[in-house]
């Protein structure tokens, strides 16, 4: 009987750290910004863990897996892209490894050479760059085309899988690409698969690839050649597994096993870059976007074929964010616009609950525990439960610029600034029930 009273604890304490949610890939776990865990702080006041200058530059997220965190920089001095692994627990940085080594290529000015997310499954590190270093594929793709003012001969998209120990295991170049903003597609896991939406001023492409040794696995033919940069979301809705997008003139689902189309919309604009959302509450889909006309939509998604008569349950053209992702929150669909006015929806009637400017803004919102986490590119923190009114629980600085969209785990929060990359909170807190 002493035996057990001394083990209870353990297999409780066990039981918890199995709950406890890693931050894999762009937007987390789920692909939608929200964490389960509990115990985040709300301020960056007497909440810094750690701070520590990364070696290079870049927008991409970081990524959290147990003990280790992974994010991608570019280093202009000898023009590298690389992966880099921090320890979760100090900030130091255990190894860094060049995926990349070629010319800069175009970007827009709110862009940078590393903004896609890298992923893992806990065995392999995915990446994904954009080669612009001229190749005979390169040359015959552009050979007779006239180049519009503005835009950039086509690259190649790189994608590469690395083990923990910054050993590259396996790189394939699975298309061209072509953009004058640059690339920012970053990769998500599924199931055994690697998936990157390839949307371009080109022929664009959804490729899967094999997790094992990057062997194309589906490749989906995008419509309409124009750039976006959308992460697909993968749900289980409506009795299917859907992997949903909006970009390149359309919002479409797909069955993320087979790159089957399962329905469409046309329009409502031309490119996007938010990701969508699902509210298991009200059961709809919610998309942003884009340019050059702005739009938000609530979708059901239990729809075949073209439902773009028939599946749109609400719209407007008020709140629209192009670059932030936005998210859902209860019964609240929260979204704030690249300019930095935040709003608050009703998620079933779209009724806006709240509006408030916050200044520009292009990191996508987080959740965890009835909080929704702003940060503007200026590096203020907002903390704000969503609700009829606006309700601010705190608000706070971090001291320099944020463009990155933050990681959330086991009650730390990990934010990458313009030159560094910052923990706030203590490690320890569980998944919530909820």
């Amino acid at each position: 009987m002493t035996s057990l009273r001394l083990l209870f604890p353990f297999i409780l304490t066990s039981t918890a750290l199995l709950q406890a949610e890693n931050w894999p890939q762009w937007r987390g776990p789920r692909l939608d910004g929200t964490s389960k865990d509990s115990g985040f702080p709300v301020t960056t006041e007497g909440n810094v863990t750690w701070q520590v200058t990364l070696p290079g530059s870049g927008h991409a997220s970081p990524i959290v897996w147990e003990d280790r965190l992974f994010t991608v920089a570019a280093r202009a001095e000898n023009e590298e892209r690389v992966l880099l692994c921090l320890d979760r627990a100090s900030g130091k940085l255990l190894w860094q490894s060049t995926v990349l080594k070629a010319p800069p290529e175009g970007i827009h000015k709110l862009n940078s050479l590393a903004s896609s997310t890298p992923a893992t499954d806990g065995i392999y590190v995915f990446t994904a760059f954009l080669d612009n270093t001229p190749t005979e594929a390169t040359r015959q793709a552009n050979e007779g085309r006239v180049i519009p003012k503005g835009e950039v001969p086509k690259g190649t998209v790189v994608i590469s899988a690395h083990d923990f120990s910054g050993k590259q295991v396996w790189q394939v170049r699975p298309g061209l690409f072509s953009s004058k903003h640059g690339f920012c597609s970053s990769p998500i896991v599924f199931e055994d698969k690697v998936i990157v939406n390839c949307d371009h001023d080109g022929d664009g492409y959804i490729v899967a690839l094999a997790k094992a040794d990057g062997k194309e696995l589906w490749r989906i033919e995008r419509p309409n050649n124009t750039r976006s940069y959308c992460v697909p979301l993968i749900r289980e809705i409506g009795g299917r597994t859907q992997m949903v997008l909006s970009g390149t003139m359309c919002v479409t689902s797909y069955d993320p096993r087979t790159g089957k189309l399962l329905w469409i919309i046309d329009g409502p604009t031309e490119q996007f870059v938010a990701s969508l959302v699902f509210s298991d509450q009200t059961g709809l889909l919610y998309m942003t976007g884009g340019f050059p006309e702005h739009h938000l939509l609530a979708i059901k998604p239990d729809g075949s074929g073209n439902v773009t008569d028939t599946h749109i349950v609400w719209r407007t053209n008020k709140g629209v964010a192009y670059v932030p992702s936005p998210i859902v929150e209860g019964g609240h669909f929260l979204i704030v616009s690249d300019s930095g006015v935040a709003h608050c929806f009703d998620a079933k009637s779209g009724e806006i609950l709240w509006e408030e400017r916050l200044r520009e803004h292009h990191a996508s919102l987080s959740s965890a525990e009835g909080r929704v986490y702003f940060i503007n590119d200026f590096g203020i923190l907002r903390s704000v439960k969503p609700g009829k009114a606006y309700e601010l629980v705190a608000e706070s600085e971090l001291k320099e610029k944020v463009f990155a969209s933050p990681a959330l785990s086991e009650g730390q929060m990990f934010i990458r600034g313009e030159k560094s990359l910052i923990c706030l909170g203590k490690r320890g807190a569980k998944t919530a029930s909820r």
